[in-house]
């Protein structure tokens, strides 16, 4: 008797908070005995979760794929030749269970994989959603925007050049309408939000005619725990009462403006400190800060220093989980500033390293945050005083 299998679709596999959450569902339906495979598009695989992962694509289709949707507003209706590809192996795969994640980032194409998906009524298929993008005609968030058009139907997208960014033909209301038919009408689907925020949009669209869960993010208890290490004396922070960012991608929403503006309203006995950046936005920061002198404390590690302001350290990636675990150990409290959230696991896992959350009220990202600690999106007076609540 063959085992029954699951096959989850993630953009990446077992890194990033997304990444890492499909790994977690694998092998929990593995401990019970079930076949498991993670089809991924992007970026590397840990060694420890390679028995999982299956390609989907490669370069030249995300560079494609990548023109499609930048140019003629086209994400996830490009990749056909990698979706059929991939699909050619999913039906001899033949999963029991399919359980999506995040379906957008160039490499897969939505119209095809949900037909096939029709065309297997007995297959049980869970879709969680990290954010949006499904039932929008472009965005992956319109709250900052108070944009309600995905309500009824998107045009005239106000949002096109953010991600999935395009910078030519706004094709949102086709979007829309592909979208609709594609998504609704499998016969078995159970939608998965991480928040209450977003599972009552998710109710409000074309997506609420399926059953709709609220199920936390769950980290890894087993290793996001208080975690000593040597960043403190490796970044000369002895004495600094440390302010912490994480993101795995830094942009506008997340509110890295903020946290720059933050360091220059604090005074030198604190430190903010922004992890997961790119080298070429690290280097766009010295525009911000043109008084401050950059220095390069490590391969991968800037600060930005004045005698009568806190430092800012500017840090690139990493997926090494036991770094990210001594980072918030490290710091006094970890901030997150992001102005369009669902349910963020970076608060999740400072909490379980014994670091007090504070956050911006957006989102699903204050249901993990204890209420006196929350304030509203660039409220950054109400952020230094509960910093200084909190510190002091």
């Amino acid at each position: 008797m063959k085992k029954k299998r699951l096959l989850e679709i993630s953009g990446v596999c077992g890194i990033r908070s997304i990444g890492r959450i499909a790994a977690e569902i694998a092998e929990d339906y593995e401990a019970q005995g079930w076949e498991c495979k993670i089809a991924y598009g992007r970026l590397d695989v840990p060694e420890k979760y390679q028995k999982y992962a299956v390609k989907i694509g490669d370069r030249l289709n995300l560079a494609v794929h990548g023109v499609a949707s930048m140019a003629l507003d086209r994400q996830g209706l490009a990749s056909v030749r990698a979706t059929k590809k991939f699909l050619r192996w999913a039906e001899k795969y033949d999963p029991d269970v399919l359980w999506l994640h995040v379906i957008h980032g160039y490499y897969l194409n939505y119209e095809l994989l949900f037909r096939w998906i029709k065309s297997r009524p007995a297959m049980k298929v869970y879709w969680t959603f990290h954010d949006c993008w499904a039932f929008t005609g472009h965005c992956c968030y319109f709250s900052a925007e108070n944009c309600e058009k995905w309500k009824t139907g998107c045009s005239h997208c106000p949002l096109l050049k953010r991600y999935p960014s395009c910078f030519g033909l706004d094709n949102s209301k086709n979007n829309y309408a592909r979208k609709k038919a594609a998504f609704t009408g499998v016969k078995d689907m159970t939608i998965i939000c991480p928040s209450e925020w977003l599972a009552d949009l998710t109710k409000q669209s074309f997506m609420g005619q399926y059953p709709v869960e609220v199920r936390r993010n769950k980290i890894d208890l087993s290793a996001f725990v208080p975690t000593e290490g040597e960043f403190r004396s490796k970044l000369h922070l002895e004495g600094k009462k440390v302010i912490l960012g994480v993101a795995s991608s830094w942009d506008w929403r997340k509110g890295l403006r903020d946290y720059i503006e933050l360091s220059q309203r604090l005074s030198p006995d604190y430190a903010v400190m922004v992890v997961g950046l790119f080298e070429k936005q690290i280097l766009r920061i010295q525009k911000n800060l043109p008084d401050r002198d950059r220095i390069r404390e490590a391969p991968n590690v800037f600060r930005y220093r004045s005698e009568d302001q806190a430092d800012l350290l500017c840090l690139t990636k990493t997926n090494n989980v036991r770094e990210l675990a001594e980072l918030y150990t490290l710091a006094s409290v970890y901030v997150n500033l992001s102005y369009e959230e669902n349910y963020p696991t970076t608060n999740l896992e400072a909490a379980a390293c014994g670091t007090p959350v504070v956050t911006y009220r957006s989102g699903g990202s204050p249901e993990s945050c204890l209420p006196e600690n929350v304030v509203d999106p660039g409220d950054l007076e109400g952020l230094i005083k509960v910093i200084k609540r909190i510190c002091e």
